[in-house]
């Protein structure tokens, strides 16, 4: 995933943010002063997309550009007006030209390049199941007060996840939302917390929350259930435990029910939004924003996108939600000048360009205040596929590497976690990563019950421990060719950020 920069040193975030919010118009300012001269509306000749339009949040000002999207061949799906951002169904293929000449609109752009229909997770590789032969070798293995599969978590042990919950397992006052494919909260290591007054399914920008919407639509959706066991699997004598085994967990389903599971941009919007006016405290986010890998500034589709989600993100933190994004499987060294795109539009015909990761954004990772993070393996290196960046990671976690070989039973170097209908398996990927970060967090929410997303974000990366950058040039996968460079301090580096997360510390 690509980053800015130098977005999360806490001391620049205000500067940041408004230096970000100016670029994409978000001011009052860069509002269009051109009147809609009504369009010769045509709706039959091109395919029926999902747009977002941004404007402001003064109700007389939507209610105008809602007229003005009625003329140009649109329909609305839903209003967030707290943030100032439509979402629009439109056959007219000039729509986005057409709404965008509105006073009032500050950016709009079509949010996919394929019809609506009636993912891009970040986990690397097929999912290995665990057969209930091979569960009950680990359990046998299990030292007492552990969990049944505990002795192949190494990622628990690796963090002091384990002792962590001896003192402090968290508050059921804190909930960390898993904004994904959907989590199946019947899994009985999920059930015991989750918390389905904050759980919906927010596909297509509007939020359902019929009980059991979140839920996977089959196992094949199986990621997010994974993220939710490793943030908050109970310890009730049941298969895995999770980093904060005391807090609650809530789905938030973003994902395509088709095979696709493709993330959209109104359905992270609605996703933000729901997650900020339900009082979550902390958000997972496994993924990048399909279908575009990087949104350039300079393509008015793009824009829109990265304007109508950093909205979202914006507004759940102002609201104290702190969210937590995932940096990514390519190896990229995201402050570089050059990256290679070779999977956008993901929903259509996809091209290979070459982007700056200054200037083209993956969002929601790249985004103000979302703390971006990498992946590592049992030696506490970086994982072979996590992407970097000097001033871009901000801490890093166990997100698994094949390559690295843990001495459990299973000898397994992914990262153990819960599946759908009452199995689990092992997944590696910066979106395994990511959950142990959110779980940390929460045990520092849960210490810290005032804290801010800012100071939740400090205190991440003060109780971080820091290998600093290896002596050795670095080979991931072990033949011999030096994949990545590593750039920063002992303190602060473009591997680990300010570190991998500690979970004893943030109990202490």
């Amino acid at each position: 995933m690509a980053h800015l920069r130098s977005r999360h040193r806490l001391a620049l975030a205000v500067p940041v943010v408004l230096s970000l919010t100016a670029s994409l118009g978000f001011l009052p300012g860069a509002a269009s002063a051109t009147p809609l001269t009504a369009p010769a509306v045509t709706t039959a000749d091109g395919p029926n997309l999902s747009y977002v339009v941004n404007t402001t949040t003064d109700h007389r000002t939507i209610e105008s550009v809602k007229r003005a999207i009625a003329a140009a061949g649109g329909s609305v799906v839903i209003a967030y007006e707290q943030i100032g951002v439509i979402v629009v169904h439109s056959a007219n293929p000039d729509f986005g030209r057409q709404i965008r000449t509105v006073r009032g609109v500050q950016s709009a752009g079509a949010t996919r390049t394929s019809p609506l229909k009636a993912a891009g997770t970040t986990d690397e590789g097929a999912v290995q199941v665990l057969s209930a032969a091979e569960a009950a070798k680990v359990a046998k293995t299990a030292d007492a007060g552990q969990e049944p599969l505990e002795a192949d978590q190494w990622d628990l042990r690796a963090i002091g996840a384990d002792k962590a919950a001896t003192i402090d397992p968290g508050s059921k006052k804190v909930t960390v939302a898993v904004i994904d494919v959907g989590v199946d909260d019947t899994h009985p290591d999920i059930a015991p917390n989750f918390s389905p007054s904050q759980s919906a399914n927010c596909v297509g920008g509007k939020p359902d929350t019929t009980y059991g919407s979140w839920r996977p639509v089959d196992a094949d959706h199986y990621h997010g259930t994974h993220v939710a066991g490793e943030i908050a699997a109970a310890r009730n004598g049941i298969g895995v435990a999770g980093v904060a085994p005391g807090v609650k967990v809530s789905g938030i389903t973003v994902a395509e029910p088709d095979s696709t599971q493709l993330f959209y941009p109104e359905s992270v919007v609605c996703a933000f939004v729901f997650a900020a006016d339900h009082g979550v405290e902390i958000t997972n986010n496994s993924y990048y924003v399909d279908p575009w890998l990087y949104n350039c500034l300079d393509d008015p589709d793009q824009k829109a996108i990265v304007d109508a989600v950093n909205r979202a993100q914006l507004y759940a933190q102002r609201k104290g939600t702190l969210n937590v994004a995932a940096a990514g499987n390519s190896n990229d060294d995201l402050d570089s000048n050059a990256l290679t795109d070779a999977s956008s539009p993901d929903d259509s015909t996809a091209t290979t360009r070459t982007v700056d990761p200054h200037k083209c954004y993956d969002i929601p990772t790249q985004l103000p205040g979302v703390v971006t993070v990498s992946s590592t393996g049992v030696k506490g290196a970086k994982s072979y596929f996590s992407s970097y960046g000097d001033g871009v990671i901000d801490v890093a976690a166990p997100g698994g590497d094949r390559y690295q070989i843990p001495d459990t039973p299973s000898a397994n170097g992914r990262i153990l976690s819960t599946l759908p209908n009452n199995t689990y398996g092992f997944l590696q990927g910066t979106s395994m990563a990511t959950p142990h970060v959110a779980g940390v967090a929460a045990l520092l929410k849960s210490t810290h019950p005032w804290a801010t997303p800012a100071q939740l974000q400090l205190l991440l990366k003060a109780e971080a421990d820091n290998p600093g950058c290896p002596t050795e040039p670095y080979d991931g996968n072990g033949d011999g060719v030096v994949d990545a460079t590593c750039v920063g301090g002992k303190h602060v580096n473009g591997f680990y950020g300010s570190g991998i997360v500690n979970a004893l510390r943030a109990v202490k």
